[in-house]
């Protein structure tokens, strides 16, 4: 395993909490990502900086971008539509039988323009979380079952691969599943990369252009590159130790942007780490994939 260094600057100074997925917004050419805690919706444009789009009552856990312009939310009590300036566009979109007892945490759009959003539990008892499908026309799946803390989700470029993490588990790990774009479903599940003591918890991930997995090593301090067969190729150390989530923006979508966090770290760990919370940018030897929006 041989790799150069990344080179990370700040790119927002903004202190969150609990930032997740960072997503390129075509339409507008700008970063969104979300501060979870705080219910936040911001958009990075690298020639303006960051600003606050939406705010919602109580956590988002990720955001996308809409076919037709604006954004779909996960939020805490269920699915948002927002317009391009973060108002409301109807109420929320409550998954069938969704338990008080959860929240909504990471998600990305399939590319067929289907928003896929897990929640995690909030009271701390395992396997009552669950990964969902929103489809275009406003329809709710629910995919997967017994989930305790649904985490990063992504799409191989031809589609045929779905990988998935579930950071609640004992032990982290990456699972692949077989990926019927026709009708979205999943079959097949298989480990595909199983982490050691040591290691962290794998939290947000994304799929680049050649199919290869980036993955945020929450406690960790790193973000690792793997393989599509789940070799490790690299991995990068990051200024924090808690990374929560890669993404890659950019006109050429060559810039990798990286969500972080402070959630949980002690004050004298809290001060040791004074770019925790803050958005993050490097330049890899690699390249995104282009962004999915959602059709509804």
């Amino acid at each position: 395993m041989t790799a150069q260094p990344l080179t990370w600057e700040v790119v927002a100074t903004v202190g969150a909490e609990l930032g997740e997925r960072p997503v390129w917004d075509a339409n507008v050419g700008c970063l969104i990502w979300v501060d979870i805690n705080a219910g936040l919706l911001h958009r990075f444009a690298p020639d303006d900086g960051d600003t606050i789009v939406a705010g919602v009552d109580g956590p988002v856990g990720a955001a996308a971008p809409r076919a037709r312009g604006g954004y779909v939310l996960a939020t805490r009590d269920g699915f948002r539509l927002v317009a391009a300036d973060g108002s409301a566009e109807g109420p929320p979109v409550v998954p069938p039988g969704m338990p008080a007892s959860v929240r909504f945490n990471d998600g990305a759009c399939d590319p067929a323009g289907r928003f896929w959003a897990g929640t995690t539990a909030t009271d701390g008892r395992p396997g009552t979380a669950s990964l969902y499908r929103l489809d275009g026309d406003g329809s709710v799946t629910e995919v997967l079952t017994a989930v305790t803390e649904s985490n990063g989700l992504g799409w191989s470029p031809d589609a045929a691969t779905f990988y998935y993490t579930d950071s609640g588990e004992p032990e982290s790990r990456v699972r692949a599943f077989a990926f019927d774009q026709r009708a979205g479903t999943l079959h097949d599940e298989r480990d595909l990369i199983r982490f050691g003591p040591g290691d962290g918890v794998a939290d947000g991930l994304v799929v680049d252009a050649d199919g290869c997995l980036w993955i945020a090593m929450w406690d960790g301090g790193c973000v690792r590159r793997y393989s599509a067969d789940g070799e490790l190729l690299a991995a990068y150390p990051v200024p924090v130790s808690r990374p929560t989530c890669p993404g890659f923006g950019g006109p050429e979508l060559d810039d990798l942007y990286l969500t972080t966090a402070w959630e949980g770290l002690p004050g004298d760990l809290r001060e040791a780490e004074p770019l925790a919370g803050h958005l993050l940018r490097s330049r890899p030897d690699a390249r995104g994939q282009a962004p999915n929006c959602y059709a509804g």
